[in-house]
């Protein structure tokens, strides 16, 4: 399991350089690269008591060298990920009748929500080892697993994870949600579910040809609560011991008044 630790960091690592030389290669070049303008059309996405989800638009434009556009098919692929959280899955078995749970894995930087769409299927686009490095599409998440189960039970939890998150619309693929006009100007939409976690969200851009990430950029969200949601939620993390009893006697008052207004009916 030390090895599989140290190739998945090894594999993190060549991902931040890879998008570093991405970033600095125009400048480095005399632009001698495509470069990157993208945007999104909410930076910030405020969860009140009637969110029921939101819908992204991620948009811009690929900036050529003397304004020269090539021919061929160029390619994006864009991926909205955040914020990274530490898992314990568990496997229920059934046990003597009764289902429990047998066994567990634990996972130190599991994404909260990832969704990716591209051009075309990421299968057409780059190989393997591209899409290990820049973590395109669900079977290249680097989940990084703290315990010393086996490669196969690893697969096993990992499948496990992504199995749940798609089912909960947190983790999903688009394989032609970019379109692309004139191999200029591009958009995507990526959906945001009701329930999505709070925190910082990037959304990455990656430009491809010819089986190669030629250029990447990025641009933060914020995802938070605003009013009595954010007033539950800090008073549930800084005062969690009374929020707990607070909730059990609510529950047991609400309780009590459902059966007080039966009997009087």
């Amino acid at each position: 399991m030390a090895a599989v630790g140290n190739l998945h960091g090894a594999i993190a690592v060549r991902r931040i350089g890879a998008l570093l030389i991405l970033a600095m290669a125009p400048l480095l070049m005399g632009q001698a690269k495509p470069k990157l303008v993208p945007d999104v059309s909410q930076r910030q996405v405020e969860i009140r008591y009637s969110f029921t989800g939101a819908e992204l638009l991620l948009f811009g434009a690929i900036v050529y060298p003397d304004g020269r556009v090539p021919e061929g098919a160029t390619d994006i692929a864009v991926v909205v990920r955040g914020p990274a959280q530490r898992i314990v899955v568990r496997e229920k078995q059934k046990v003597a009748g009764i289902w429990m749970n047998v066994e567990s894995e634990r996972f130190r930087s599991a994404p909260a929500f990832y969704a990716v769409s591209s051009s075309r299927p990421l299968a057409n686009l780059v190989d393997e080892r591209t899409s290990a490095i820049y973590e395109l599409g669900l079977q290249n998440l680097q989940l990084s697993p703290a315990s010393g189960a086996t490669s196969e039970q690893r697969r096993r939890f990992e499948e496990g994870l992504v199995d749940l998150r798609q089912r909960g619309q947190l983790f999903y693929e688009n394989p032609r949600g970019v379109e692309i006009s004139e191999n200029v100007l591009y958009r995507a939409r990526i959906s945001i579910p009701a329930r999505v976690p709070v925190g910082t969200y990037t959304a990455e851009t990656f430009l491809i040809r010819e089986g190669r990430v030629i250029a990447g950029a990025a641009r933060e969200i914020r995802i938070e609560k605003l009013g009595f949601e954010k007033a539950v939620a800090d008073f549930a993390d800084d005062w969690s011991f009374a929020y707990g009893i607070l909730s059990v006697l609510l529950s047991l008052g609400l309780g009590w008044a459902g059966s007080a207004a039966f009997r009087r009916s």
